[in-house]
């Protein structure tokens, strides 16, 4: 889509002069600003009946991702593969994810982890549980069923909300780390007169991703898909922007977008321009509390473009871009199928190491996206360390 660059009213110049932004000093007219809409008018529904990028997630099928969620660490292994070390290095790599959510929420998510610093022996062969060979429903359900089953003499799972399952590191045909939700319509996995609703399955990737795969893998039990293809290039969505595309990305600060959704961002953080008009907002850094966090232009029914403001600290500190980010939501796309697909500016140098021109898609004062076949235009106004002031117009 178009990129064009913009100048400013002497208006605006001034506002943000005040705000202690930097702005461009021309000026051009501008349509009659629209009255504030709630943020419901710009509140997607979702199409999929799974993970998506919908507000009307089913909260019992996916588990809140707001106050605290007590997690059960098991560790296993295998007749195959058998543990010869103590669990502790185990839960050390893992357990920073709970600051991570903690921080990347504002405090409105918490993991309380409980490891049980056992080894749990499993039933079965390690390579007998599909890991190798495109992994089942039923094959995982399996493979949680044994590790709880196993474990039951030990523990109580009635004081517990979901699970992390870690696997020795001989286990190596456990390659790959799944989360499983439960499915409402079958028997499924009980214990102590609990129903095993949600658990994370560690594989042996979790060594390479770190701590941030529980991160990733837990936001699907609260409802969130993967912004990752499915199909073709694996980051060609979304890039290094949110750990639910690219976890090692550069920039895996959750999308204010998903931070509204899981009800992290309240509705009075969201500026929403539902039809036609215009609106000018001051977005305040994602990666801080407080403030406006996004900005909402629906497209229809069940999409919309969000633009953001991101600066280089917290989660977001080895970020390749800061300024402002854009996206398109669909509710209707499926995981792995671009529900999120960010619209980059046109970076001003070649990605450095590490980043990918997606990454480097932050806009800056004085540039702009134009939609010709929604009638949409975001302008960013001006940019500084309080953050962006962008105008959305819907002709």
């Amino acid at each position: 889509m178009p990129l064009v660059r913009t100048s400013l009213r002497a208006a605006t110049a001034v506002a943000a002069l005040l705000l202690g932004l930097a702005a461009p000093a021309q000026a051009t007219a501008a349509p009659a600003p629209h009255p504030a809409a709630p943020a419901a008018d710009c509140a997607l529904p979702g199409r999929t009946g799974w993970t998506d990028e919908g507000h009307d997630t089913d909260r019992a099928r996916f588990q809140p991702p707001t106050g605290t969620r007590r997690v059960l660490m098991l560790f296993v292994d295998f007749p195959d593969a058998r543990a010869d070390d103590s669990t502790d290095p185990y839960a050390a790599h893992l357990a920073p994810a709970a600051d991570w959510l903690r921080t990347a929420s504002h405090g409105r998510s918490r993991l309380a982890l409980s490891p049980l610093r056992r080894w749990i022996r499993m039933p079965a062969d390690s390579d007998t549980y599909g890991f190798a060979r495109g992994l089942t429903f039923e094959a995982h359900e399996k493979y949680v069923r044994d590790a709880v089953t196993a474990a039951d003499p030990h523990v109580d799972f009635s004081r517990h909300d979901m699970v992390y399952i870690v696997p020795a590191k001989a286990a190596t045909a456990v390659s790959f780390s799944p989360t499983y939700l439960y499915d409402p319509a079958t028997p499924g996995v009980s214990a102590d007169g609990t129903r095993l609703k949600w658990a994370v399955t560690f594989g042996q990737d979790m060594w390479h991703w770190g701590p941030l795969v529980a991160a990733h893998e837990t936001a699907h039990t609260f409802g969130l898909p993967d912004l990752y293809s499915f199909t073709g290039a694996t980051h060609q969505y979304t890039g290094g922007w949110d750990l639910m595309g690219n976890i090692a990305g550069p920039a895996p600060q959750y999308l204010g977008w998903h931070s509204w959704k899981l009800g992290w961002t309240r509705d009075d953080q969201v500026a929403c321009l539902p039809a036609r008009g215009r609106r000018t907002v001051l977005l305040t850094p994602v990666e801080r509390p407080g403030g406006t966090k996004i900005a909402v232009l629906r497209t229809g029914a069940t999409t919309a473009y969000v633009v953001e403001s991101r600066r280089a600290e917290g989660a977001d500190r080895a970020a390749c871009s800061t300024g402002v980010l854009l996206y398109k939501v669909d509710s209707a796309a499926r995981t792995g199928e671009g529900p999120v697909r960010v619209v980059p500016a046109t970076p001003a140098a070649a990605p450095s190491a590490g980043c990918t021109p997606l990454d480097l898609g932050a806009y800056a004062p004085g540039q702009s996206f134009a939609d010709p076949a929604t009638g949409t235009r975001i302008d960013v106004l001006a940019g500084g360390a309080a953050g962006d002031l962008v105008r959305l117009t819907r002709g």
